[in-house]
């Protein structure tokens, strides 16, 4: 396909984002498109071809990647269009990920939209909280969003604006403590016996079998894998981090299947248009092979690292080998599986059996 005889628009088609084909009418291009664009679809109130505006799809394109600012600038009054592109440069300055790039501007951009056209620089701290009140009592937003929220325009007097910290005397929202979800050795048994693509259940077997976030498995390379000593390069994870896990040897056939069948070239998992897979099509297949294996808890694919992290503690493996292998900062966060695991609890003797 000469993409050279296409044109290519970012649109938007029933309230969803599209990226817009255009041509002259001819029986082989359209059929070109079709072969390989398959989601290609035709529109029949605008008479045009599209395509999900996904970014494994922009890449194929060779089209720029979608900017945060887009999402929100036509959505803003001119006063505080400067003050967000302020903010993200800011962020960028600051070398802080793509993710939490999305979420300050997703969080600025909410109080930037109910402002109008009133400038942002000149809030007042009562206002300013009058705003974080609407947020929890008008919107009912829980901690999680709060903090964030607080984080984001924090962020914005503090750094854009050089006010003195904490300028606004704002309460933090007390997080609740819940414990991590998981699943039992039995459940994650059943959810692989369920899965029937190849592709699908190595990544199911390698976000339990290593404790992988869903980011760290769409983002391995075939380079990161060093078979010789059994194990992965783990490249910027959360927190800019980089560490090693164990390849399970277990998986090693698995993956010999799935190298002959899809012969993955750069990303490890290749999506349906050669470039990464998507995060949200990995958490489908967990979903999916959930419900295949009749498991009905209110679990995420997250829940196959708890499960990992927890299972090996049962297992007696030390604390501090299992933060590392998380990937944790501290290890107050890695100490929260004690408090799931079974092992510590069956050594405590109850007062009444010695009696």
């Amino acid at each position: 396909m000469n993409l050279s005889e296409y044109e290519f628009q970012p649109g938007k088609h029933n309230h969803k984002s599209v990226i817009w084909i255009s041509f002259p009418y001819n029986l082989h291009l359209k059929n070109e498109l079709k072969s390989r664009f398959p989601s290609a679809k035709w529109s029949q109130s605008h008479k045009k071809w599209y395509l999900p505006d996904f970014p494994s799809i922009r890449m194929a394109l060779s089209m720029d990647a979608n900017r945060i600012e887009d999402k929100y600038l036509s959505l803003l009054k001119p006063i505080n269009q400067k003050p967000l592109l302020d903010f993200i440069d800011q962020l960028k300055l600051k070398s802080y990920s793509q993710n939490t790039i999305n979420t300050y501007v997703n969080e600025f951009s909410h109080l930037l939209i109910l402002l109008k056209n009133h400038s942002v620089d000149e809030l007042s701290p009562n206002r300013l909280k009058a705003y974080f009140l609407y947020c929890v009592n008008d919107l009912h937003m829980k901690e999680r969003k709060m903090n964030g929220k607080i984080n984001a325009i924090k962020f914005y007097f503090e750094q854009v604006l050089h006010r003195p910290k904490m300028f606004f005397d704002i309460p933090r929202p007390k997080m609740p403590q819940t414990l991590p979800k998981m699943l039992s050795k039995a459940d994650i048994k059943k959810i692989f016996e369920k899965v029937d693509n190849p592709k699908h259940l190595l990544m199911l077997q390698l976000c339990y079998g290593m404790g992988l976030r869903v980011s760290e498995i769409v983002n391995i390379k075939i380079n990161d894998i060093d078979s010789k000593r059994m194990q992965v390069h783990i490249q910027g994870a959360k927190g800019k981090k980089d560490r090693y896990v164990t390849l399970p040897e277990s998986v090693l056939p698995l993956m010999r299947e799935y190298y002959l069948i899809y012969k993955p070239n750069i990303w490890l998992f290749n999506g349906q248009y050669k470039g990464q897979y998507s995060i949200g099509s990995v958490q489908k297949v967990f979903k999916r092979s959930m419900k295949k294996a009749g498991i009905h808890k209110e679990i995420g694919i997250h829940g196959l690292r708890h499960s990992y992290a927890t299972h090996l503690l049962e297992s007696g493996a030390d604390l501090r080998f299992i933060q590392e292998l998380l990937g944790h900062h501290s290890i107050k966060t890695t100490q929260i599986y004690t408090h799931v695991s079974d092992v510590s609890k069956s050594k405590i003797k109850s007062p009444l059996d010695d009696l």
